[in-house]
């Protein structure tokens, strides 16, 4: 009892702690996001002068030939439209200014500007003639404003994405210094201008041109559009009077959480505006008074949420009416739910706030809000980070995006641009509709938006720069399995109804980039069948004296996290295989790690140098009897890699006894490091629970802000954690952090990343990244998601492409193919022996500088696809510092050194021939490289000469090389220089391409500060080849 009460003590203080630490958040929040009182003041007056500034525009003479191209546009071109401009009979401040609800960083002042009757017909409702003079009022109003000296600037834009109805975007001459970029926006309205009766939405036909077979359609949006603004002034009255006296509510409209959601917060789904009405709807009788007045600002947000996500009041209609004066009937709202997809009458009980709302929006809507429901009440801190400071576009938030570029389609060219509905929404419709249709089930949601508003807009340039814009597309797959199908089968053609005239058989439809033009998803399935049938012979075997009894892949590519996902390999069929072999293949195959696990036996020895010699034995026992079926094995002393299926399996045994033993490392026997069986358990839990979350999300990879500082990442994927776990990784967390206020550049763990087989974050994080790699790591995460987005969002920019950003510039310095035409290869078993399996030449490379150079050189480098490798200080070296201090090599003699590293060598500031020559292991062979070195005013170039093969080597390997050259770019500040391989030619008489990916990656790295990139010079590269040719024992020079 005892521990149960302190359980439910700590559980309860755990919730206040956390209660308390998302109040405070969100008053810090709010806080930076509301202007302050003086601000406010400056707005308002700023709004003042401008509503003074239209009361005094003078009566005139309304021309519509001012804006010929709007009305032309319109359909009402040849019409009599002029009349004589009256000023305002009202001008007032509404929107979020007079509700009290201001909120950075984008704000503006709404002007409600109320048309004089005087100025329109009884009839003007028809035929889009309204709309005309309603711009043609606004055109006249611009004109003066634009003479006075207190303005600085007028634009031209629309209200919510409507072509028809412009509003005004006036900017004061006098700027607010809190308020940057502060407008005043101009919308005309029109209370009391028409007979509402005339504009019915479900009878009238008021746009005559809106016809089907000769028979006048119903205009409801048409007819909404002018009803819209009769009642705008009754509304925001409403809606103001509601806010202005209650701060809870006033801060729960300021949050941001709609505007972080930018395809919620669009022309078809959510505005300020249908918030408000939202939230005054759950304040009143007919909303169910969900929202009171004792409700703190977390609540009320929590209120909305769960009201969006889940209430049923959706499907009868959102009535702001309050009960006893409502004079909307449930016919009426009947009616509204029949032609709109999301239904909120007004205060009036003539308009549908939300007529422009689309079901597909609305769907989007409901699962935004149960996804901020749940970050409520399972993240950290209430869900703070990822609800209001996390953003959240279409390119984050969809499995694909699509960008489709309708500028001068027939569609909108030969139709007319305003009837019921504008063209673009109509676009919108139809592209959607097609998609449903086309993918069915395929898709768990489908969004399409154009904005199609121009950035900058001229009235009198009509609509022609409407539609410039991309029409964009966000699609969210439902499962693998449904996505990636093959076919759709149709009904059957014999038995089908008359009227099921359609079958659709689609293609299978792939969402990803292509790689080297192909579908690298698509192509897995190859991957995962070799494996399948390599782990199946596995288990087979039957002369191993413990029997297999697990097998498990442990690549990033078995669960679709490979950024290069691998391809077969013509030379890694079995025995027997009839594959057919291109003219060229590459050298090299990397190999894709696999875990055995063996049934239990006692006769295990327990010293882990003996253990491992022993699983090696294994190793050879399996891989003879594996190749006894017809696969290829390479052993070595290190590993067994096994080709079989054309792919190449490297093979590890895991054992649970290893767990507990610890390696030395190096020569400091005090130091010991995991064992091997320990770090291939972390990597087996970390695959096992990637492809759990790849179960549940079948394509994901949110982006989110973090503060690795002061929060710990708790990876909680299956829900395992109760209070009691996560207090545990609380406590460790801190424990780790307690040397922040001492030294807070130098903390361990810098990312701490707790899971539910690592609640202290030892096994990948605990030694690296360190503080500032992580920071360089944040920094270059922002950079390339801004530019992911862009790029999705508008295509090309600049000289950034796609292939820059997902793939880096391709590089020819150094890979070499393998010539497979019969007049080159004697046999298939001849080119097979040239095979290069698991060589990573920049890893040996990497491990050798490492080594030289242990505390003074940090090591930078892309392990995918790179063509340098960065070097920076380890302890960089500050300006000011000790200059007693004489430990620190000068940057020329470090360069110096690691030009050593691998039978390098480099002098800078003098120039210097030299002569590097080198024996290949197992063959009589030499190669040999002329070097000549020079700098000249801190500027360097260095020349490499001809890289000489024997006649020999070029006739056993086939791969004749010439002529490499490296050069030093430049000096960067005092001691930071760049070198560049510039390329490796082949031989006029072999036809190959170059890749730096498969065989030789580097990657180049600007460094920040202090440092020396670095990339490899054309000697190392032939050193390292001909190092891995004696490790791999390749029989270059045998007599057969």
């Amino acid at each position: 009892m005892a521990a149960a009460a302190a359980t439910a003590a700590a559980a309860a203080a755990a919730a206040a702690a956390a209660d308390h630490s998302i109040d405070y958040k969100l008053s810090a929040l709010l806080q930076e996001v509301r202007p302050s009182a003086a601000a406010l003041r400056a707005a308002g007056e700023a709004a003042d002068a401008v509503a003074g500034l239209i009361r005094k525009v003078p009566t005139q003479q309304a021309n519509p030939e001012d804006v010929s191209a709007f009305v032309r546009d319109l359909g009402l071109a040849g019409e009599k439209l002029a009349f004589t401009f009256r000023p305002p009979e009202v001008v007032r401040v509404a929107g979020s200014h007079a509700a009290g609800a201001v909120a950075r960083p984008d704000v503006s002042a709404d002007l409600l500007v109320r048309l004089p009757k005087e100025c329109f017909h009884e009839k003007d409702f028809l035929n889009h003639r309204y709309h005309a003079k309603r711009c043609l009022y606004l055109y006249v109003i611009e004109k003066s404003l634009r003479s006075s000296p207190s303005i600085q600037k007028i634009s031209w834009s629309t209200f919510l994405d409507e072509a028809r109805k412009p509003v005004l975007h006036v900017y004061p001459a006098t700027e607010i210094a809190e308020l940057p970029g502060f407008y005043v926006r101009i919308i005309p309205t029109a209370s009391s201008l028409f007979n509402v009766s005339k504009l019915n939405l479900s009878t009238r036909n008021n746009v005559r041109a809106y016809t089907k077979d000769g028979i006048n359609l119903p205009t409801p949006k048409y007819n909404c559009s002018i009803l819209e603004d009769i009642f705008l002034e009754e509304n925001a009255e409403f809606i103001n009077s509601s806010v202005a006296d209650w701060k809870t509510l006033q801060e729960a409209l300021v949050l941001v959480w709609a505007r972080q959601r930018t395809s919620i917060y669009a022309h078809d789904c959510l505005n300020g505006y249908l918030i408000s009405a939202i939230l005054v709807f759950l304040t009143v009788d007919s909303g169910g008074n969900l929202i009171n007045r004792s409700m703190t600002t977390r609540q009320i947000f929590r209120v909305v949420m769960k009201f969006l996500a889940t209430s049923k009041v959706w499907m009868k209609g959102l009535v702001i009416q309050p009960n006893k004066k409502r004079t909307i009937t449930k016919e009426d709202i009947a009616c509204f739910l029949k032609i709109f997809d999301v239904v909120i009458c007004d205060v009036s009980g003539h308009v549908n706030l939300a007529f422009r709302m689309t079901k597909s929006a609305f769907i989007e809507l409901q699962d935004e809000a149960a996804c901020a429901l749940n970050c409520l009440d399972k993240c950290r801190d209430g869900g703070f980070e990822e609800l209001f400071m996390a953003k959240v576009d279409l390119c984050a938030k969809f499995d694909s995006c699509l960008r489709i570029n309708l500028k001068g389609n027939s569609k909108i060219v030969t139709s007319s641009l305003c009837l019921d509905d504008l063209s673009w929404r109509e676009l919108e419709k139809n592209v959607q509709s097609l998609l449903q249709q086309g993918l069915t089930d395929r898709t768990k949601m489908i969004r399409v938006l154009w904005r199609s508003t121009p950035s900058e807009w001229n009235i009198t340039d009509g609509f022609s720069e409407f539609g410039s814009s991309p029409l964009l597309v966000g699609i969210m797959l439902s499962s693998l399995e449904k996505s990636f199908r093959l076919v759709d089968i149709g009904p059957n053609p014999e038995n089908r109804d008359e009227k099921e005239d359609l079958i659709h058989v689609v293609d299978q439809l792939d969402f990803c980039l292509l790689v080297g033009g192909q579908d690298p998803v698509s192509s897995s399935g190859a991957l995962f069948e070799a494996y399948d049938t390599f782990a199946k012979q596995l288990r087979l075997l039957d002369d191993v004296p413990l029997k297999i009894s697990t097998v498990q892949p442990l690549d990033p590519a078995f669960r679709h996290t490979s950024v290069f996902p691998p391809e077969p390999h013509p030379l890694a069929y079995e025995k027997r295989s009839s594959q057919r072999l291109p003219n060229f293949t590459a050298t090299c195959i990397q190999s894709l790690e696999v875990m055995i696990q063996l049934e239990g036996s006692g006769n295990w020895p327990l010293d882990p140098v003996a253990m491992e010699k022993t699983k090696f034995a294994f190793l050879l026992k399996m891989g003879e009897s594996l190749e006894d079926r017809g696969m290829f094995v390479t052993a070595s002393e290190d590993e067994v890699n096994v080709l079989t299926s054309g792919y190449s399996f490297l093979l590890k045994i895991f054992h649970e006894r290893g767990l507990v033993l610890q390696k030395r490392a190096g020569d400091d026997k005090t130091q010991t490091v995991p064992s091997e069986d320990k770090e291939l358990f972390l990597r087996s839990q970390h695959s096992s629970m990637i492809n759990g979350l790849h179960g549940r999300y079948q394509v994901y990879g949110p982006v989110v802000s973090f503060d690795w500082t002061f929060s710990p990442m708790i990876i909680d994927i299956n829900s395992d954690f109760n209070l009691k776990d996560e207090k545990e990784i609380n406590d460790n967390f801190m424990l780790s952090r307690k040397s922040y206020e001492q030294n807070p550049h130098d903390i361990e763990p810098a990312m701490f990343l707790a899971t539910s087989y690592d609640k202290a974050s030892e096994a990948w994080t605990k030694h690296s990244p360190s503080k500032p790699v992580l920071k360089r790591m944040a920094s270059y995460a922002k950079s390339s998601a801004e530019l992911l987005t862009n790029l999705i969002l508008h295509g090309q920019s600049g000289q950034y492409t796609w292939e820059l950003v997902i793939r880096g510039k391709p590089s020819k310095d150094f890979h070499p193919y393998m010539a497979l035409n019969k007049g080159i290869v004697k046999s298939l078993h001849d080119a097979r022996d040239k095979l290069l399996v698991n060589f990573d030449p920049t890893t040996c490379f990497l491990r050798d500088l490492k080594c030289a150079f242990p505390k003074s050189l940090k090591l930078w480098y892309d392990s995918i696809g790179g063509d340098a490798v960065g070097l920076t200080w380890e302890h960089s070296k500050k300006r000011g510092r000790d200059e007693s201090d004489e430990t620190m090599l000068e940057p020329a003699s470090i360069l110096k050194e690691v030009g050593n590293v691998g039978k390098g060598s480099m002098i800078l500031g003098q120039r210097e021939y030299e002569l590097h020559s080198f024996s290949v292991p197992n063959t009589n062979c030499n190669a040999e490289i002329y070097v000549q070195y020079n700098t000249d005013n801190q500027k360097a170039v260095v020349n490499i000469g001809d890289l000489f093969w024997s006649d020999e080597l070029i006739k056993k390997t086939s791969m004749p090389l010439t002529a490499p050259t490296l050069s030093v770019l430049s000096i960067v500040e005092d001691d930071v220089v760049f070198l560049y391989l510039d390329e490796i030619k082949v031989a006029d008489s072999v036809v190959q391409t170059w890749n730096s990916r498969e065989l030789f990656s580097i990657f180049e790295f600007h460094a920040d500060g202090i440092g020396i990139p670095l990339r490899l010079p054309a000697r190392i590269i032939a050193s390292y080849f001909s190092s891995y040719l004696n490790r791999q024992g390749a029989q270059l020079a045998s007599n057969k």
